[in-house]
């Protein structure tokens, strides 16, 4: 989804591809493993899609419960992808959580754009719509919170197609099944995409992980070896900064917790 092709249309009103330009960027993942299929061994990428310029991270206050361990992994993925990270909290008509204000107000003093935002009242979805204008932007995220109902308020003339959230799991039902990528206004494209159960991103180093947590970068020079993974190593400057601090421990949980499935390949 998203790339440049060279094509030609045949009679019979199929396709041939026959170039794919070089991509500028992509955001991947490991693909998931097949519940019951018994293999552990590597997991090949799995491309989302390629030549982009917004991730908006979508996540909710309620309905699915908002989960900041999400918005931490796709954090990871779009930096690691040279992509603009937006992270969107909808839903906020379902009412206010101190702990997610909270957490938005790490993630803004961290840098990040972040935008509340609501379907069903409009709010927050004209400056959303701003940030979106001339670029070309994927919404991902879990299932059922509200990525399709934001995408249709937002543009009028889309008619996606919305579901409910499951009363007894507290989830979606993954109404959206295929990426859908849609020209909206002029130089302005966004992509909806299905549910996402699970993102491990791919390629990444367990010493490279910290550099991908925007806050770590400042304090990572300051470690006393340079393959630092910042968990147990002594003269850590990141785990120094998190004593003080300087580093909230909810980024920092996320951190340990992304770090061990790149060690020993757990999904969350």
């Amino acid at each position: 989804m998203g790339d440049a092709v060279h094509f030609e249309l045949l009679d019979n009103k199929s396709g041939a591809i026959h170039k794919i330009e070089k991509r500028d960027n992509y955001m991947s993942r490991k693909a998931p493993r097949i519940k019951g299929a018994g293999y552990r061994g590597e997991r090949l990428e799995q491309i989302i899609a390629s030549n982009l310029d917004n991730v908006c991270i979508v996540n909710s206050v309620a309905e699915p419960v908002f989960n900041n361990k999400v918005v931490d992994r796709l954090l990871v993925s779009a930096e690691s992808s040279n992509m603009e990270p937006i992270i969107v909290i909808n839903k906020i008509d379902l009412g206010d959580d101190e702990y997610i204000n909270h957490s938005i107000n790490i993630y803004k003093s961290i840098g990040y754009n972040v935008f509340k935002t609501s379907a069903v009242t409009a709010a927050g979805l004209s400056e959303l719509k701003n940030s979106l204008k001339g670029k070309k932007n994927i919404f991902i995220g879990k299932s059922g919170v509200g990525k399709s109902s934001l995408l249709n308020r937002i543009y009028a003339h889309l008619n996606l197609q919305t579901g409910e959230i499951s009363r007894q799991t507290d989830r979606g039902t993954h109404t959206t099944v295929t990426s859908v990528m849609v020209n909206v206004e002029e130089n302005t494209y966004v992509i909806d995409t299905p549910g996402i159960r699970e993102i491990d991103p791919y390629g990444i180093k367990k010493e490279d992980l910290g550099y991908y947590f925007i806050e770590f970068k400042e304090y990572i020079r300051a470690c006393r070896f340079n393959t630092c993974t910042h968990q147990h190593e002594p003269g850590c400057a990141v785990i120094n900064a998190v004593e003080k601090n300087n580093i909230s421990m909810e980024r920092y949980e996320s951190y340990l917790r992304l770090l061990k499935t790149i060690e020993e390949g757990i999904i969350f």
